[in-house]
C-alpha cells in the first residue's frame, strides 16, 4: 500500500507443489525455489493512514483481494509453471514454429513473445495505442521487449500479429472484448512491428557509423541516444557490439538514464484529479443525485440543493459572484466525454443567473458553472432552468454526425476504425480513431459523401436502454476502456426495415430524424499520435459558414499571390528575362512554386559562378591542392564542386571547398583514390573542424563534410592541410 490512504493487516496463500520440487516454506533460506507459490493475497481494510503517526478506522471495511489467475490456471492443470498451461503453450508453441525454431521449445524468448503479446493485446483493447508518452509509451516499451525476442531470433518479417489469432482462440469466449477488438489488434501489432523493424535498420546504420568512430568501447551518450530517440533496446546495441569485440560504455548510458528519470520526476507534476475529487466527495456525500431531464425537456422547474463559491459550500450568492450550482433535476447536458455541456441560465423573480457550462462527475451530479448577473440566491430556492436550445441544437447535429462518421469510416477503411476520442461543441466535432495510414482524398470524399447520403434520406434515429450483453449481442458499439453499467443507451441511426447504418452505445444528445442535420463536410484531416488519426467537420448552417470563410480567404490569397507574381518576374527579369514562362497551371500556387524555384536556381548559379572564378590551384610534393574559399556558396552544391575537381584532377588530388554563410562554416574535403591510404579524408575531416571551431564532422576515405564557426581561422585550416601534403611521402 502507499503511505497513506487506507490500509489494514493481510494474509498470503501459498500452494506447496510437492518435495520434488526445490525450495522452503515463505521466510525460510530456500524460500526463492520453485515448491511454495503465492497464489492469493488479502488485506482486510479496515483503517486509514492519514499521517505517520496517525491512523483512523474506516467507516466501511472491505477486504482488498488479488488472485494469480494464470498461477491458479497452473495449479488447477497440475502444473507449477504457468508458462505449460493452455494460456500460453499454444502461443509459445505457434512462435517455435513460425521462427523455424524446432529444436529449442524450451528457448526463454518464446515465452517472452508469448507473455508480451498478451499484455499488449489486452492494453490495445481497453484502447491504450503505442505512443511516445504516458501508458501509449508503456505499451509501446512491452511490444519491442516481446519484438526484440522476436528479431533476435532470426525472423525477417513481423510475427507477433501472425499469433495473435492462436492466442485469441483460447481465451476469447472468457474475454469477449479481446474478440471485438481483434481487427484493431491485428492491424496494430502489424504497424507496431514493422516500425519496430525499421528502427532496428535505422539504429543499425548508426551503429556502423559511431564504430569506425569507437576503439573496443562504444560511446554510451550514442547508445543512450540510440534507446532514447531512436527506440533501439540496449540489449540489441550490445547483442550487435559482441560479433565486434566492442562494449558499451555503460556507466555514461546509466548516468543518462538516471538523469532522464530525475527529468520526468521534476516535470511531474500531477493532474489534481484526486485533491479535487476530496472535494467534491465531501460536498456530493449529503446530496441526492441530480436527475437528468434533458433527453425530452428544455426548460424545468428545479430547486437548488448546493451552492459552491470559490471551493466551498454556501448558502447563498449575489450579484457579479462566480459559482458553481447542483440542482435537484435539471434539462442541462453535462459533459462527461466528448460532448459538450450545455449553456443558459437559472432564474426566478429575485435573480437572475448565467450558465457557461455544465459537467457531470461521479456519475451523476451535475454542476452548473456560472455567474449571477443580478439578484441573489439560496439554497432550496425553486427556479425555472432554461437551456440555450440554439446552442443545443447545433450541438445534436455535430454529435449525432460524429455517430455517421464512425460507421462511414469504418465501412470504407475497415473495422478496425474505433472511437480514440471526440470533441462535440455547437460549432464542429473533431474525430480521433484508429488507423494507421493517412487518409487520401478520394477517400474523404467518398466518407462525406455516405454521411451526406444518410442525412438525406432522413433516416430514423431509435433510443433504448437495454441489458448491455444484449446490447453487444446485437452488434452495439462500445468503446474500448469504457466502463458501463448493466443497461446501457443504444442509439441507432438510419434503422429502417430491421437494419441499420450506426448502432452505438452513448450518453449523448441526438436528432430524431437524420435529416435536421442538413448537411455535413470535413474540414481537415491529421495525425494526432501513432496510428491515430484525426477528422475535423462542421455540419448545419455551419457548412455553409465554413464556405463562406474559404470563399473569403480564396480572395484574399488571390491578391497576395498577384503581389508575389509580380515581384517575382521583376527579380528574374533583372537575372535573366528568358527565364520567365507563361503560367501553365490551372492555380497560381504552382505557378508560384515553380517560378520560385527558377528564381532560387538563377540566384545559386550566378553565385556560384561569381565564387568559382576565385578557385586557386596549388603543386605541393607533386599532389595538386585544389582549393575554394567562398561566400553563401549553396549547400547542396559543396559536394558537386569537389566531384567535379575529382574528375578534373583523377590521381594525386586534393580538393577543398569551404563557404561562409555570415553565422556558419561549411566545408567539404575530397581526396583521389590513388592517395587515400596516405590523406583519409573521414579523419582530416575531424582535425580540420577542430581548428575552424567545429566538432567532429565525418564521411568516406575520399569524401567528408564538416562544420564550424571561426572564421579567423581559415588560412591556419589551409596552412594544416598544406603541410599535412607536404610530410606526404
Amino acid at each position: 500500500m502507499g503511505d497513506l490512504g487506507p490500509c489494514g493487516p493481510c494474509s498470503e496463500i501459498f500452494y506447496d507443489h510437492g518435495d520434488h520440487l526445490k525450495g522452503g516454506p515463505p521466510g525460510s533460506k530456500d524460500q526463492d525455489g520453485d515448491r511454495f507459490i503465492e497464489i492469493w493475497n488479502l488485506v482486510f481494510m479496515q483503517y486509514e493512514q492519514i499521517s505517520k503517526t496517525e491512523r483512523i478506522n474506516l467507516p466501511k471495511p472491505s477486504i482488498d483481494t488479488g488472485m494469480g489467475l494464470e498461477r491458479m490456471t497452473a495449479l488447477l492443470d497440475g502444473s507449477n509453471d504457468n508458462y505449460s498451461t493452455d494460456l500460453f503453450w499454444p502461443t509459445i508453441n505457434e512462435s517455435k514454429n513460425l521462427c523455424g525454431d524446432e529444436n529449442s521449445i524450451n528457448n526463454p524468448s518464446h515465452r517472452v513473445i508469448a507473455d508480451h503479446l498478451k499484455s499488449s493485446s489486452f492494453l490495445i483493447s481497453d484502447g491504450v495505442m503505442p505512443s511516445n508518452e504516458g501508458r501509449g509509451y508503456v505499451l509501446r516499451r512491452i511490444m519491442r521487449r516481446g519484438m526484440r525476442h522476436a528479431h533476435s531470433l532470426g525472423n525477417k518479417d513481423p510475427i507477433f500479429h501472425k499469433l495473435f489469432p492462436t492466442f485469441l482462440k483460447g481465451i476469447k469466449d472468457s474475454y469477449p472484448e479481446l474478440e471485438r477488438a481483434k481487427d484493431l489488434i491485428l492491424s496494430t501489432l502489424l504497424n507496431e512491428e514493422t516500425k519496430f523493424k525499421e528502427t532496428v535498420e535505422k539504429g543499425i546504420k548508426i551503429l556502423e557509423d559511431e564504430i569506425s568512430n569507437s576503439s573496443n568501447i562504444f560511446d554510451g551518450e550514442v547508445a543512450f541516444k540510440l534507446y532514447d530517440t531512436y527506440g533501439f533496446p540496449l540489449d540489441l546495441t550490445q547483442d550487435y557490439l559482441k560479433n565486434k569485440d566492442i562494449k558499451v560504455d555503460l556507466k555514461t548510458f546509466n548516468k543518462k538514464m538516471l538523469d532522464q528519470k530525475q527529468r520526468a520526476r521534476q516535470n511531474w507534476k500531477g493532474t489534481g484529479d484526486i485533491q479535487d475529487d476530496k472535494i467534491w466527495y465531501e460536498i456530493t456525500s449529503d446530496l441526492n443525485s441530480t436527475e437528468f431531464l434533458g433527453y425530452k425537456d428544455s426548460e424545468a422547474e428545479c430547486k437548488i440543493i448546493a451552492i459552491i463559491s470559490q471551493g466551498k459550500i454556501t448558502k447563498k450568492i449575489e450579484k457579479d459572484k462566480e459559482a458553481i450550482i447542483i440542482l435537484n433535476q435539471t434539462p442541462f447536458y453535462g459533459e462527461s466525454g466528448g460532448q459538450v455541456g450545455d449553456s443558459g441560465y437559472l432564474e426566478n423573480d429575485n435573480f437572475k443567473f448565467s450558465v457557461l457550462n455544465t459537467t457531470k462527475i461521479f456519475g451523476n451530479y451535475f454542476l452548473h458553472f456560472g455567474k449571477i448577473i443580478n439578484g441573489k440566491c439560496e439554497i432550496n430556492d425553486t427556479i425555472k432552468a432554461s437551456i440555450n436550445n440554439k446552442s443545443r441544437n447545433l450541438i445534436k447535429y455535430n454529435h449525432s454526425s460524429t455517430h455517421l462518421l464512425h460507421a462511414a469510416l469504418r465501412k470504407t477503411l475497415g473495422n478496425h476504425v474505433t472511437q480514440k476520442g471526440s470533441l462535440v461543441n455547437s460549432e464542429k466535432l473533431r474525430f480521433d480513431f484508429s488507423h494507421n495510414n493517412s487518409i487520401d482524398k478520394e477517400e474523404l470524399q467518398i466518407i462525406e459523401d455516405i454521411v451526406n447520403n444518410q442525412i438525406k434520406n432522413n433516416g430514423t434515429v431509435d433510443i433504448k436502454i437495454i441489458d448491455q450483453k444484449k446490447a453487444i449481442d446485437e452488434g452495439a458499439m462500445a468503446l474500448f476502456g469504457e466502463k458501463y453499467g448493466d443497461e446501457v443507451r443504444v442509439v441507432t441511426m438510419g434503422n429502417e426495415n430491421g437494419s441499420y447504418f450506426s448502432k452505438e452505445l452513448c450518453g449523448g444528445t441526438h436528432v430524431q430524424k437524420l435529416g435536421e442535420i442538413n448537411k455535413f463536410k470535413i474540414i481537415n484531416q491529421s495525425s494526432v499520435a501513432s496510428g491515430i488519426r484525426r477528422i475535423e467537420a462542421v455540419s448545419n448552417i455551419s457548412v455553409d459558414q465554413f464556405i463562406k470563410e474559404v470563399e473569403k480567404n480564396n480572395i484574399d490569397k488571390d491578391i497576395i499571390q498577384t503581389k508575389q507574381l509580380e515581384e517575382l518576374i521583376f527579380n528574374i527579369k533583372k537575372i535573366n528575362p528568358e527565364y520567365i514562362f507563361k503560367n501553365k497551371y490551372d492555380n497560381k500556387t504552382l505557378y508560384i512554386k515553380e517560378l520560385s524555384q527558377t528564381y532560387q536556381k538563377l540566384k545559386q548559379n550566378k553565385s556560384i559562378s561569381k565564387n568559382i572564378d576565385s578557385t586557386i590551384i596549388k603543386k605541393i610534393n607533386n599532389i595538386n591542392f585544389v582549393y575554394l574559399i567562398a561566400k553563401d556558396f549553396p549547400n547542396k552544391s559543396l559536394k558537386s564542386f569537389i566531384d567535379e575537381q575529382k574528375k578534373k584532377y583523377l590521381n594525386k588530388s586534393v580538393s577543398f571547398i569551404i563557404s561562409n554563410d555570415q553565422k556558419k562554416l561549411s566545408f567539404v574535403l575530397g581526396v583521389s583514390e590513388d592517395i587515400t591510404n596516405v590523406f583519409d579524408a573521414s579523419k582530416e575531416i575531424k582535425k580540420i573542424s577542430n581548428i575552424l571551431g567545429g566538432k567532429g564532422g565525418g564521411g568516406r576515405k575520399d569524401m567528408a563534410q564538416g562544420g564550424g564557426s571561426d572564421i579567423s581561422q581559415i588560412d591556419n585550416c589551409l596552412k594544416y592541410i598544406e603541410n599535412k601534403l607536404s610530410t606526404i611521402s
